[in-house]
């Protein structure tokens, strides 16, 4: 880490949060037609994504403690090589149980990969230039990762198009793309991601498992002193419940729509790119946001914005209204990130950033195992607009977990005169808007 300006550090984190979700991009158009193509219902492709929820409810704190602990790199070394493995068993997977299996992976993967990059940006931004910015990197952030999965859904959307290859199905080729991206996303971490850990070896790691419980502790020590950031990780909650419209649901409905699951999914990959595009948009907003709405109101808001956006999806007749609804889903998403994990990461120091932010996604991922079980089950039951427009209104109910983050904001800004709280103190409310526009 020293020797690396703020201008290396914040050009290596891009980078590599491209190169982690472009697999994403690849499989996202052909993830659920996939595993109905092989067989399963959408109730069966609810309960298989409960292994990952379950997983990353278990792991998210060990995990993002052992991170704190023994090492960001390590962790996300880890954590690329089980991802290399559970997208090599999707590729064959052919049973419930076996995607069963696939989901268990993704969801020990994603309690591994939770933070670790994120934080290693922000404390090694830090160490470069103590007063440097770092809300900027995580707003060009959300426009990377926009770039690279609306790339890979477009390469996906492309592979498919081509229909198979041998014996391979067409919803199968963009799997192996996922495959090769995965493994130099994994070259790319061992060549840049640089760390300095006080000590290495089998010594170290034992003292860093030891003490990885308390760095827990301590995070759950600061959800105790601080309702900001209470509030703030109880968000999680809903946008994880209410993913699943976006996520999950969204291919169903446009084939239920268009009438010809192949055809869909065809149309998926260039829709999902033009999505991604419009959610790194909507990430390049967020210095106009901090300024105009400041950051907390901006939230809450489009948190309600995002819920209309997806009563669009779920109501809107044809595919053109379907798809301009997913369009502006993706904005309103991609400008609330940024503003989300600012506010975050105004709560918490070094020590224990990762398991705050592990703290933060444990809440996302079993309310999205609900979520997967209870929507795709209200899908088969009702429709899927129905089962969308549920999802919607759990999403915009989240607005106001953000009231406390911004009465925070506004008792430091009208009381000018007495110093400002050290944004890392955990007792401590965000900075006024204007401190983070001018930051």
């Amino acid at each position: 880490m020293r020797g690396l300006t703020v201008r290396q550090v914040r050009a290596r984190y891009l980078t590599l949060y491209g190169l982690r979700w472009l697999p994403t991009g690849l499989m996202i158009p052909v993830m659920i037609l996939l595993m109905q193509e092989r067989g399963l219902s959408l109730p069966q492709i609810g309960l298989v994504g409960t292994a990952q929820g379950l997983l990353v409810l278990a792991l998210e704190l060990p995990t993002g403690g052992l991170a704190d602990a023994l090492g960001r790199r390590p962790v996300l070394l880890a954590a690329g090589a089980l991802n290399l493995a559970s997208l090599a068993l999707f590729a064959v997977a052919d049973s419930f149980w076996v995607f069963f299996l696939v989901w268990a992976l993704q969801g020990i993967y994603r309690a591994l990969d939770s933070g670790p990059l994120e934080s290693w940006y922000v404390d090694a931004t830090l160490a470069a230039d103590p007063e440097a910015e770092y809300e900027r990197g995580l707003g060009y952030a959300g426009t990377v990762v926009g770039g690279a999965i609306g790339a890979g859904a477009l390469l996906s959307g492309g592979l498919i198009a081509l229909g198979p290859i041998g014996p391979v199905s067409a919803l199968t080729v963009p799997v192996l793309a996922a495959i090769l991206a995965q493994a130099v996303a994994l070259i790319a971490l061992v060549v840049l991601l640089v760390e300095q850990r006080p000590a290495t070896g089998f010594a170290a790691m034992r003292a860093s498992v030891v003490q990885a419980p308390r760095m827990i502790g301590e995070a759950v020590g600061l959800l105790r002193r601080s309702r900001v950031l209470l509030a703030l990780v109880a968000v999680e909650l809903f946008w994880g419940f209410g993913m699943i419209t976006f996520e999950s649901l969204l291919p169903v409905r446009l084939a239920e729509v268009i009438g010809n699951p192949e055809r869909a999914a065809a149309l998926l990959g260039p829709a999902n790119s033009a999505a991604w595009i419009a959610s790194a948009a909507g990430a390049a907003l967020t210095p106009l946001l901090l300024r105009w709405l400041g950051a907390a109101p901006g939230a809450a808001l489009l948190r309600i914005l995002q819920g209309a956006t997806v009563v669009g999806m779920g109501l809107f007749a044809g595919p053109v209204g379907v798809l301009v609804a997913y369009l502006a889903c993706y904005a309103v998403h991609g400008a609330s990130n940024p503003l989300h994990s600012g506010l975050l990461h105004r709560q918490v120091d070094g020590p224990y950033r990762t398991s705050v932010l592990s703290l933060n996604s444990m809440m996302a991922q079993p309310a999205g195992a609900l979520g997967g079980v209870v929507l795709t089950a209200l899908a088969a039951a009702t429709s899927v607009g129905t089962a969308m427009v549920v999802g919607a209104v759990v999403l915009a109910a989240a607005a106001p977990l953000y009231l406390p983050a911004w009465r925070a904001g506004r008792r430091v800004a009208v009381a000018p005169t007495e110093p400002l709280a050290d944004p890392t103190d955990p007792a401590a409310g965000p900075a006024p808007a204007e401190q983070h526009a001018s930051r």
